[in-house]
């Protein structure tokens, strides 16, 4: 496989932070070269294992998500039937859970879990890039932090689409809708907490905002709260979901944020960068890649040899 100068830089970073061994770096090269030029074709052909065959997620964020998952469903789930209490269908809610006080008591402990959790993220995405700058393998292309290239990605992966290119971009550990959904959540995120302790601590907001903005802004929380919590179930509901799951090839679950891990052909077909770095990190993937193109005969080594049997036999 011929690989873009982007890609080249990308395993020589990360060959470079691994500190691998002269006969890594040659096998590593070889495994490459060995790799035929259609990633689609390579995609179709990898062996995958349903549950995950490569690392993505830690168990930390794996118990982020969960907590931050949950929490929010029922956040919406208990907080819509307070803010519409008046609608026939609130009152079985409110109800099955013993009335709206009680309901009021579990959504603000649910919002107090969420938000541990918020910070909890915080606290993990904060301290590892530290500990890798000090370790000096920090790759600013391997984290959730938009990139000139995402914008790049978008367009060419739109002409993917349109059936104006023959394979995917090469992007790296998150894509672009990876982070714009990321970024999204986390601005919605802020403006439920904001919104929130507005109802919660009306005193603190009311000392720290000029006296003419306090009763516009306690309003616009007030219009807010509700509105972003349905539009944030709209999104999980529609976009995030189809996406992470329901999407041809992910069909019926995708299990990456139960194993934290991630299947090849997923890993190849939307995080090919990504890949090459699991190359370089996981000797065992690196022979089992070969034993796939050696026995599927996909090696560009095999192809070379066929090609130079042919060429003899038409000399004869």
């Amino acid at each position: 496989m011929k690989l873009s100068e982007h890609a080249r830089n990308v395993i020589e970073t990360s060959m470079k932070h691994n500190r691998v061994s002269d006969s890594d770096r040659d096998e590593i090269e070889r495994v490459i070269a060995n790799m035929p030029d259609d990633r689609v074709f390579l995609q179709k052909n990898v062996v995958s294992d349903p549950l995950g065959d490569l690392p993505r997620y830690s168990i930390h964020i794996r118990i982020q998500h969960m907590l931050t998952f949950s929490t929010f469903l029922a956040l919406a789930f208990t907080g819509l039937p307070i803010h519409f209490i008046e609608a026939l269908w609130a009152e079985p809610f409110n109800m099955v859970l013993g009335g709206v006080e009680v309901t009021r008591i579990i959504h603000r402990t649910l919002a107090v879990v969420m938000i541990a959790s918020m910070v909890y993220h915080l606290l993990t995405i904060t301290i590892k890039p530290l500990l890798e700058i000090k370790n000096r393998c920090f790759d600013i292309r391997r984290t959730i932090i938009p990139l000139f290239k995402d914008i790049r990605d978008f367009k060419e992966d739109m002409l993917y689409s349109a059936n104006k290119r023959a394979q995917r971009p090469e992007m790296d550990k998150y894509m672009y809708k990876q982070k714009i959904h990321y970024f999204a959540a986390g601005f919605g995120n802020m403006v439920m907490v904001v919104s929130g302790s507005s109802f919660l601590f009306p005193e603190f907001w009311a000392s720290i905002l000029p006296i003419s903005m306090v009763s516009n802004f306690q309003e616009l929380m007030r219009l807010s709260h509700p509105h972003e919590a349905l539009l944030a179930l709209l999104v999980i509901a529609f976009w995030h979901w189809y996406n992470v799951h329901l999407a041809p090839g992910r069909f019926p679950m995708q299990w990456t944020f139960l194993t934290g891990k991630i299947t090849r052909e997923h890993q190849i077909e939307e995080h090919f960068l990504e890949y090459l770095r699991n190359l370089v990190e996981i000797p065992e993937e690196r022979q089992h890649l070969q034993d796939i193109l050696d026995s599927r005969g996909l090696s560009e080594d095999d192809g070379l040899i066929d090609k130079q049997e042919s060429e003899s036999e038409d000399m004869t």
